[in-house]
């Protein structure tokens, strides 16, 4: 949990001081609150927590000045198991 906490606190910081405006701007910044509130109240879900990650890598598409914290958060979602495999 307390990887998954910085990692979000990280990158919402990150973007709240990025000047630059894109489209999805909003949806990082709701689904980022989301993954902070669900870190800080217990275990959450992981098909959620995927949900928001790729909601997230979505909505920052490829601004490179957030990629660093994009790639930790999803390596702290990665910690609560690996996603079920596709049949």
């Amino acid at each position: 949990m307390t990887e998954l906490r910085t990692a979000v606190s990280r990158l919402r910081r990150q973007l709240a001081v990025l000047p630059a405006e894109f489209p999805d701007r909003v949806i990082a910044e709701e689904e980022l609150a989301a993954l902070a509130a669900m870190a800080a109240h217990g275990v959450p879900e992981v098909p959620r927590l995927r949900r928001s990650l790729l909601l997230i890598a979505g909505a920052i598409g490829s601004v490179s000045a957030l990629s660093r914290g994009l790639t930790d958060v999803r390596h702290a979602v990665e910690l609560f198991g690996e996603p079920p495999r596709r049949r």
